[in-house]
């Protein structure tokens, strides 16, 4: 886990960054309040260590806007120890209401310190956990709707940055209503997990597959040409149809329809277009009988 020390004492920073570093944590440094908030605000930072007086914005006030940061743009949480020679309850009062987790006086003992850090990362680690879960299908167990859509518009910006395509495959079951009227929506439930499993297994450890309503699922995958998406599409149609679904009901064959699109067919197009494309191409591949993959490969096929 990476610690911000905002410290403008240069033995009390020396000393801090020395034992921080020691304790496994890396370290990165601030002289001043505003250079620690931007610091704060371009990298990933866990922990921060600030002290209450410094030049130009204090510590006080640089916890209140990381907090801010934190509630106005969902950013990473940071648990932040704040550090005074200041011992008044008052003044304890305030440092903490201002979005502090914690508030240690000088002189202050490096053991307690490191044991606060401690805490720190264990509070860190469960906000991550919590985040994390927040963000899966509870059904499927891989992500849901918003946070599958929040990897690709991200994806495909990087993309963008690094002029790289990115490609984006939406899939669907075929006659999975069929197969909940037949069955039963336990039944239409397991299949709907396996075929989640199934759909992961081709999948680079860097691609991401959500659920995006119902029986349709969605794939992202980085650095992804029209060719390669539509390739990755047949083995995710193979993965899922290879074998038989095993249910209460019994062995089930099951197949999906794929439409897929990449952001090289579409430059510049925002990613809800690309969303629809992929949607439109999957829809034709359900018309045109199921079990088959439509590439959405100009832009007059998706007027």
């Amino acid at each position: 886990m990476k610690v911000l020390i905002a410290e403008d004492d240069l033995i009390s920073c020396k000393a801090l960054e020395k034992n921080i570093k020691e304790w496994g944590y890396k370290v990165v440094v601030a002289r001043n309040g505003e250079e620690a908030w931007q610091i704060a605000k371009k990298d990933k930072i866990h922990l921060a260590i600030l002290d209450w007086m410094m030049p130009g914005m204090n510590g006080v006030e640089l916890s209140r806007k990381i907090r801010q940061e934190y509630q106005d743009k969902k950013s990473k949480y940071v648990y932040i120890i704040l550090l005074t020679g200041r011992d008044k309850q008052d003044d304890i009062i305030q440092g903490l209401s201002t979005g502090a987790d914690d508030y240690m006086t000088k002189p202050f003992s490096f053991q307690e310190l490191k044991v606060r850090l401690q805490n720190g990362e264990r509070i860190i680690k469960l906000e991550e956990e919590r985040i994390e879960l927040a963000s899966y299908d509870s059904l499927t167990k891989i992500w849901n709707h918003n946070k599958i859509l929040e990897f690709f518009y991200e994806e495909l910006e990087r993309g963008k940055w690094e002029n790289q395509p990115t490609g984006i495959i939406m899939a669907d079951i075929d006659n999975f209503k069929q197969i909940n009227d037949s069955y039963g929506h336990m039944v239409g439930d397991s299949v709907l997990l396996e075929v989640a499993n199934r759909l992961k297994k081709p999948l680079r450890k860097y691609d991401k597959v959500g659920r995006y309503g119902g029986d349709e699922m969605l794939v992202v995958i980085p650095n992804c040409n029209e060719v390669t998406v539509k390739q990755i599409g047949e083995r995710l149609c193979l993965s899922v149809s290879q074998e038989k679904v095993h249910t209460e009901a019994g062995n089930l064959k099951v197949f999906i329809s794929l439409g897929c699109a990449s952001s090289e067919t579409f430059p510049n197009a925002p990613g809800k277009y690309l969303v629809q494309v992929s949607d439109k191409a999957l829809y034709l591949a359900k018309k045109k009988g199921r079990n088959r993959i439509v590439l959405a490969n100009s832009p007059k096929q998706n007027e």
